[in-house]
């Protein structure tokens, strides 16, 4: 793969991981809203659970699979 296809492939997951944790603040912000928590729970933990997945996403994609020949 050149450095142009990697350039574009982690762009595209940078602007993905932007975009998913702002979404998931901006709902975390409306639950909490609505519910009218003092503290706020789900701000904090939407983008976490997001980050997580994220991250597991991650390190599947990009590991080395060694499948048998078959």
């Amino acid at each position: 793969m050149n450095n142009d296809n990697l350039l574009w492939k982690y762009a595209g997951l940078t602007a993905q991981f932007l975009i998913g944790i702002g979404l998931f603040t901006f709902f975390g912000l409306k639950i909490d809203n609505y519910f009218e928590w003092k503290t706020p729970i789900t701000v904090w933990a939407l983008p976490l659970i997001f980050i997580v997945a994220i991250i597991i996403k991650i390190v599947s994609d990009t590991s080395k699979k060694n499948k048998p020949n078959d």
